[in-house]
């Protein structure tokens, strides 16, 4: 069901109306013999059309919290692992609607107006026109980010139609999907209650779920098992980090490679005391305390209860940790960089990178003093020692912090001290992680093909420079900016849409190829070097650039980096 603010845009898709859960195909016919509905409509904000694509889209819904879509009747699968739904039908099901986005708290769901329930386990699939069973084409599933806090893939920024398009012209074709997962307290709320029943990191199960469905079920849409790349963008690539080492490695072929956009495993994760105060608030704010098993209590509120808790609507006493992975002994059994340095993580081929001025998104405003900067660094986890050291390799030096195309020091909005602390925060949020995945997996002799992103956008203050997630309507190819206010690129020079077409090939490449270098109409000097110890190089994306791109040594703040990997995150 639609909410009134959205419109339907003229994509003109071919559809098969059928409606899949995540389970197996068993009991339906075969796909390319089903009715079929043309255009297929998606709900799109009010935007300029869009281009028609010979594509063929799913849009897939399966419930795996067993929530009725009327009344959103809580059911026992909240809070718990997911299940596969235990329904099977014969004949067609409709599939001409996202389903919803699971309940988030942000711009990503708030802003964008789209409609949120628990019964969002879903996943979306968009295939060149024409494909059929039994095709194998190498498939593509897109995690969306979002701080694990909110996002979904029926997001219009978001729209696969675009790369898919791009795969078939470059001669590559891919079959691409995306999926949504529980995100907030809803998907990541832990205690001790929860993991004695196994119920740790369950955005992160979700996301598993649904790749085990891509095994039972994209061959019936053209897509092969075997050749599955996972691909996510901030929350969705730290998540797909996660995949990488989550059960120590043992990840059972269900992908052959992945690609990790400004994100990785690399963080401090929780345990289940980090969020007992928070659980024992919430038990007794709901009443729970009184129950005997105040989990089955929580399970069997209704979902507003618990909404306006986890949106401070009637706030708790306690705040919530930093939602992130924890370590349950099953899902998380370390810390992702103790795993990455035992070898405890799935030996697949990468293609990852930042953007120049990640720490644009993550630094904390109004810091003016090293006093403030410190208190900050303690709040982020550091030990007092830590806290020192810091201190020293990130000084109060304007000219040393980021982003460097901005000179001297922010406004009285920012802070004095705002390139200081985004500095730390990038190397801390996103460079770190990235460095360290590329330095073992490479050191296994597994493909590792890295990036930097270095590009200013339309819309942004300068002072943001290329900053996290701007990167993604390059690489969907996305040039007319949908979903987006403003368009990236409205107003820029034609370097900017060369770049968009240069980046969306090379993705394709990857998926298709495992090596972004097959590029067919790409610049014939334009190489993406392999990152190896003895050469560890990035490929640079530049606009201002002949080629918009140069490779460089991964060395910028060597010194910075070496200290967060062998003392914050060791």
């Amino acid at each position: 069901m639609l909410l009134p603010f959205l419109i339907t845009l003229p994509l003109l898709f071919l559809a098969i109306i059928i409606l899949l859960p995540l389970l197996a195909l068993e009991d339906l016919e075969d796909l390319e013999d089903l009715p079929v509905l043309l255009p297929l409509p998606l709900p799109l904000l009010p935007l300029p059309a869009l281009p028609t694509f010979p594509l063929q889209a799913f849009l897939l819904l399966k419930s795996a919290t067993e929530l009725t879509r009327a009344s959103m009747t809580p059911r026992p699968l909240r809070f718990s692992s997911p299940k596969s739904l235990d329904k099977a039908w014969k004949g067609p099901r409709s599939a001409t609607e996202f389903g919803w986005m699971c309940i988030g708290y942000g711009s990503d769901t708030q802003s964008l107006g789209n409609p949120v329930n628990e019964d969002c386990l879903t996943i979306n699939i968009v295939r060149p026109s024409g494909v059929k069973a039994g095709d194998e084409l190498p498939v593509g599933l897109w995690v969306h980010g979002g701080s694990y806090t909110n996002g979904g893939s029926r997001d219009p920024r978001y729209n696969l139609s675009y790369i898919v398009d791009q795969s078939v012209k470059e001669g590559k074709p891919i079959v691409a999907a995306s999926i949504n997962y529980r995100v907030s307290q809803w998907g990541f709320l832990f205690s001790e209650e929860m993991q004695k029943e196994n119920a740790g990191n369950l955005g992160f199960k979700d996301q598993r779920l649904a790749m085990r469905w891509l095994q039972d079920n994209v061959a019936a849409f053209g897509g092969s098992p075997d050749k599955v790349t996972i691909w996510g963008e901030s929350a969705g690539a730290r998540s797909l980090g996660m995949q990488l080492v989550a059960y120590e490695g043992q990840h059972n072929n269900l992908f052959r490679a992945a690609v990790l956009e400004s994100g990785s495993p690399v963080a401090l994760f929780n345990e289940a005391s980090d969020w007992q105060e928070y659980y024992d608030a919430l038990v007794k704010k709901t009443g729970c305390d009184s129950a005997s098993d105040n989990l089955e209590c929580l399970r069997g509120l209704p979902w507003e209860t618990l909404n306006n808790i986890f949106n401070n609507t009637t706030p708790l006493d306690v705040t919530a940790p930093t939602l992130t992975a924890v370590i349950d002994g099953d899902f998380m059994t370390a810390q992702a960089s103790k795993l990455l340095l035992a070898g405890k993580f799935a030996h697949v081929p990468l293609l990852m990178g930042n953007n120049f001025d990640e720490g644009t998104a993550y630094g904390k405003k109004g810091i003016n003093t090293t006093e403030q900067f410190q208190s900050w660094l303690s709040s982020l986890g550091l030990s007092q020692t830590q806290v020192a050291t810091a201190t020293t390799l990130y000084p109060d030096i304007p000219d040393e912090g980021i982003p460097t195309s901005f000179i001297g020091r922010p406004t009285n909005e920012y802070g004095s001290q705002w390139k200081r602390a985004a500095a730390f925060a990038g190397d801390f949020q996103q460079h770190a992680g990235r460095r360290l995945l590329a330095q073992v997996y490479s050191s296994s002799s597994i493909p590792v093909f890295s990036y930097l992103w270095n590009v200013y956008v339309n819309g942004l203050p300068a002072i943001l420079g290329a900053t996290h997630f701007q990167e993604v309507a390059f690489v969907f190819n996305n040039v007319k900016g949908v979903g987006y206010k403003p368009n990236p690129f409205e107003g820029k020079p034609e370097t900017f849409v060369e770049l968009a077409d240069l980046m969306s090939k090379m993705w394709v490449s990857f998926m298709h190829d495992l090596t972004p270098n097959t590029v067919k109409t790409a610049p014939s000097h334009v190489t993406w070097p392999q990152y190896t110890l003895a050469e560890p190089l990035n490929i640079v994306f530049d606009v201002n650039k002949t080629d918009l791109s140069y490779t460089a040594v991964d060395n910028v703040r060597k010194e910075e980096v070496a200290f967060l990997l062998d003392s914050v995150f060791a």
